[in-house]
């Protein structure tokens, strides 16, 4: 029996030496490919569910200078070499000190869930003429609405009241800080109407609003505050990213980086982002930042929307202190393109609407739902480093709340729009002072 023993022991450091040599050379193959892991796993699915294969291509984001290669900043004069189908590659994204759960709020009601209630007492909360910063694309009673009902309506949550809006005290809340609205003319939007908001107590020589850039700042030096606004429709890199020469044929964009915009976002001190509207007009190119030729893969809105969503959630896990930065992110904001989604048998849109729709729970196909179960599984990983400004549903209602035809049209309109006056309605935007300004009141409401 002794002697069997030794026997065998004599051979036991030659197997382990092999058994060593076997885990070091996996280790060094691993490691030879530390930016890209595949995995196989029957229930991965790619972004836009589109891969023939169960093995998935993770990619890290927002390398920049990390990396190998520093690839080239997207602008509107870039093109792709080459278009070939989704590869099926998704973001890498998570941070191990993201604590699941969100921000506790000091009560439980939901502010987001209630009803619009005439109040022409309160509201509007400025008027149209006054605010000198006011776009042309949202004055609409300048250009000619005479119907001014959509600037008298309250938001009046179910269970509680919202916050009485109170200039002073946001100009507090704002005092020695820097707030940005990061995305696209939604966005800019609502960063208008906090502009018209809070300008009016501000002496016009303590006052400035700096020239239309993709950073664009109101200066409140009395306050030693801004106002801010970052055109970055799709968050992440893209040749979209000129706040006035954005119309192009093909939108390119790289999925794994924000550093672009996060350079110039990263030291604000409340944010507030946006993103929807631009992931509804048709496929989108990738043109990963390791990409050195051009070479771009096609890929549908949601799919590449959750990609996107991806690289800015790394941005936001690995970068954000929620005890020295808010952020916060705006939901969808619905569209009123069809008139027989409220009224059956209509064949009209948002033109000549005055009043809100009165269906509680409404939801018109404006407002795309796996969209939003994207995003709020996105921002449920996030936990309490974002707050979920939800102005979805409360939106919905209004869709007596957009331009129409009453705002400046860039473009020349043809005599067959003319007279035809919903062919070329704005039913996307909205009028200011109107539903962007009860958005900024939820926001003044959980700051």
């Amino acid at each position: 029996m002794m002697q069997r023993w030794h026997r065998k022991k004599s051979h036991f450091p030659l197997i382990a030496f092999i058994f060593l040599g076997i885990i070091v050379c996996s280790i060094l193959y691993n490691e030879s490919s530390i930016q890209q892991v595949h995995e196989e796993d029957p229930s991965n699915q790619g972004p836009n569910h589109q891969q023939h294969a169960t093995t998935v291509t993770y990619v890290k984001p927002n390398l920049g200078t990390h990396s190998n290669f520093a690839p080239v900043l997207l602008d509107r004069f870039s093109r792709c070499n080459s278009t070939s189908e989704y590869s099926g590659k998704r973001i890498r994204w998570g941070d191990s000190k993201v604590e699941r759960g969100r921000r506790k709020s000091l009560e439980s009601c939901d502010v987001f869930a209630g009803k619009w209630v005439f109040d022409s007492e309160s509201y509007p909360l400025y008027n149209e003429s006054d605010c000198p910063y006011m776009s042309d694309q949202l004055a609409c009673h300048k250009h000619g609405r005479s119907d001014l009902g959509y600037q008298h309506w309250r938001w009046q949550p179910h269970d509680c009241n919202l916050k009485r809006w109170n200039v002073t005290e946001m100009w507090e809340k704002l005092r020695g800080k820097r707030l940005m609205f990061v995305g696209d003319s939604l966005n800019r939007g609502q960063w208008i109407s906090m502009v018209c908001l809070l300008q009016s107590v501000i002496p016009a020589d303590k006052r400035s609003m700096s020239p239309n850039a993709p950073l664009t700042i109101f200066r409140a030096e009395e306050y030693n505050a801004t106002i801010e606004f970052l055109w970055a429709p799709l968050l992440v890199d893209s040749n979209s990213d000129d706040p006035v020469n954005h119309r192009l044929d093909e939108r390119i964009m790289r999925p794994d980086s924000v550093l672009k915009h996060s350079s110039k976002w990263e030291h604000a001190d409340i944010l507030v982002f946006n993103s929807y509207l631009w992931w509804r007009q048709g496929p989108v190119k990738l043109l990963w930042s390791a990409e050195e030729n051009g070479a771009c893969e096609e890929l549908d809105g949601l799919g590449a929307m959750e990609l996107a969503m991806g690289a800015w959630a790394d941005w936001v896990a690995s970068k954000v202190d929620p005890q020295k930065k808010r952020v916060f992110f705006a939901t969808m904001s619905p569209t009123h393109l069809w008139s027989r989604e409220w009224e059956p048998g209509s064949n009209g849109n948002c033109y000549s609407e005055k009043m809100p729709i009165d269906w509680e729970g409404y939801w018109g196909s404006g407002s795309d739902m796996p969209t939003m179960r994207m995003v709020e599984k996105v921002l449920g990983r996030l936990g309490s480093k974002v707050s979920v400004l939800n102005i979805t549903q409360l939106s919905e209602y209004r869709k007596d709340g957009h331009p129409s035809i009453y705002r400046k049209f860039w473009e020349t309109l043809s005599p067959e729009q003319l007279s035809n006056p919903k062919s070329y309605s704005d039913c996307i935007h909205w009028c200011l002072p109107g539903v962007p300004d009860v958005w900024n009141e939820l926001l003044f409401h959980l700051l």
